[in-house]
């Protein structure tokens, strides 16, 4: 079974969806804090942020911080001694309130319409310090606040919301956090909870105490309760969030600790906006964990920042992506830095379509991506790293039990050979190993095959003319990539030097276009479309009138002639 964990969304729905269209896996949990505020508009959110400021010393200083904000408001307002202006002030804080619990419903609505586009996957949610109770929202069948979960055997359990005030959220709607530091175990309803239902898989917001619970001015601020439960019980994995900075995969006893660190994007307490897209990805089979991938998902592209396999009783650690990693470690950012690239109008414009389609994925899509990853393992055992871009049917999420396999493969060959792979005794060998597992199960072709090597001294050298780089750069620009992490470093060169990536882009307009408008392709788009019409979908018209754009060669010729 493969999870796929993150948390701290503040807000990224968008993120979310492109996530969701481009990984696979068998469950998703997204462990807190869905929103940033419970307005559209910032202003708003700073005069309501104000107001709750100002009651909440007004409630201090009257001694009554027992009582819910939104209780001492109300009773202000009933007061008839009440100070006109503090009373003007009041019935202003009724009326945000009010609204920022529709806006917030509003919200989780839209994450539910997101989150039911991966139908042939669970998904389960849960509220943070920043939600209100999920319970009452759009969301509600996928809470895990006190709720759990038997899947493959294993039962998922949680516990949201945090030991802390909120400022900008209404106290009256956000989920109660009976688990506090100063509750003891047999009076703690998060440890009363979990001892009652013996999960292997506990979801919690705030951290355990002691591990991944560090805060810069305060230290450990995790939650004692949640620690001893773990430490005394057969947990295999706690996963958390909330603490964003004191992210990492933590082992102790038996259980396995993860925090991804913020997948949305935060405001750090400088004042500077600190870029997200961690998660983790958990392979567990018969009950006990065998790998975590850390990654970081940046503009569609997923990136492996480090991965942890299990031997034996431990863990061993490769970092990955030093760049990324030491970036995080820093709390700086990395790729917010990089100037963001536009594609060639008809690459931009097939990338709307197949988002679209990408909406109804088979499940034979799903299984065949998963299937080649595990191929890709083996294969790279062997003949090194070795990567695949697809085309066609499975790059589209479209797959039936009778569609072909259209693969570009990307391998480093070093001194192997130069633009023609098939001279490489090591890449010969990778299609023999290729061949050994999809031969009689599935069609598949190769498309193309690029050394790596070779593009990687053509961005150096800003060499235009290389026909093997502006296929890798085509390739890239509308393929669906397998084991990424290899084409990563040289996408990486690529997108630091965006005027080059544009030149190539344009010198292969022209082939694209071509090969837009012949016949084949205008036939599997037939077949998507078909597929999609058997599940009973309506196609929309803007969907309808950007593949005819797109079929009758993206409808920019006259500018490129």
């Amino acid at each position: 079974m493969k999870i796929i964990y993150l948390t701290d969304v503040h807000g990224s729905f968008n993120r979310i969806y492109e996530l969701l269209l481009e990984t696979v896996a068998d469950l998703y949990i997204i462990g807190g804090d869905l929103i940033d505020i419970p307005f559209y508009n910032i202003d708003t959110a700073i005069n309501y942020h104000e107001l709750q400021t100002y009651f909440n010393a007004l409630r201090r200083k009257n001694e009554k911080t027992g009582m819910l904000l939104e209780d001492f408001v109300d009773e202000l307002i009933d007061d008839p001694t009440t100070d006109p202006v503090v009373q003007s002030k009041a019935y202003g804080y009724q009326q945000y309130t009010i609204r920022a619990r529709r806006v917030m419903q509003q919200k989780y609505k839209v994450l539910e319409n997101i989150l039911s586009i991966k139908s042939s996957s669970e998904i389960f949610v849960l509220p943070g310090n920043y939600d209100m109770n999920l319970r009452y929202t759009a969301l509600h069948e996928r809470d895990l606040h006190m709720q759990w979960h038997e899947i493959e055997g294993m039962r998922v359990a949680g516990y949201g919301g945090a030991d802390i005030w909120s400022a900008g959220i209404p106290e009256r709607y956000i989920v109660d956090y009976r688990a506090g530091i100063n509750i003891p175990d047999r009076s703690n309803e998060m440890f009363s909870f979990f001892k009652a239902v013996k999960p292997h898989i506990i979801v919690t917001h705030q951290p355990a105490h002691g591990i991944h619970d560090r805060i810069t001015w305060k230290g450990p601020s995790g939650s004692p309760a949640l620690r001893t439960y773990c430490d005394s019980s057969s947990v295999m994995l706690c996963l958390t969030g909330h603490i964003h900075d004191d992210w990492g995969f933590t082992y102790s006893g038996n259980t396995l600790f993860l925090n991804p660190s913020n997948f949305g994007e935060v405001t750090t307490a400088k004042g500077e906006v600190a870029e997200g897209g961690f998660f983790h990805e958990i392979t567990v089979e018969n009950g006990e964990i065998l790998k975590v991938h850390f990654k970081k998902f940046v503009d569609s592209n997923i990136y492996t920042l480090a991965d942890y396999t299990r031997v034996d009783n431990s863990f061993t650690e490769h970092i990955a992506d030093r760049e990324r990693y030491t970036a995080l470690e820093k709390g700086e950012n990395c790729d917010n830095t990089t100037e963001k690239y536009s594609h060639i109008p008809e690459i931009e414009l097939f990338k709307e379509i197949r988002s679209f389609f990408r909406q109804y994925q088979t499940p034979e899509s799903e299984s065949r991506m998963i299937e080649l990853e595990s191929i890709l393992e083996k294969i790279t055992e062997e003949v090194g790293d070795i990567a695949f871009d697809l085309a066609g049917s499975l790059n589209m999420g479209l797959s039936s039990s009778t569609s072909d396999i259209d693969i570009i493969i990307y391998m480093r060959l070093r001194n192997d050979c130069t633009n023609d792979c098939s001279l490489s005794s090591n890449y010969l060998k990778a299609i023999e190993l290729l061949d050994s597992h999809l031969g009689g199960r599935y069609k598949y072709q190769i498309l193309d095959a690029i050394n790596l090597d070779v593009v990687e001294k053509s961005i150096r050298e800003e060499n235009y003319e290389c026909e093997v780089t502006q296929m890798f750069v085509l390739h890239r620009a509308v393929c669906r990539p397998v084991n990424y992490r290899v084409i990563a470093p040289v996408e990486d060169m690529l997108n630091r030097n965006s005027e080059f990536r544009k030149e190539i882009e344009g010198s292969a307009r022209s082939f694209l276009q071509i090969f837009m408008t012949t016949t084949s392709h205008s036939t599997s788009f037939d077949k998507y479309l078909t597929r999609i019409k058997s599940l009973g979908v309506k196609i929309p018209d803007s969907i309808n009138e950007k593949i005819r754009l797109y079929l009758d060669g993206g409808g920019y010729k006259d500018k490129t002639q």
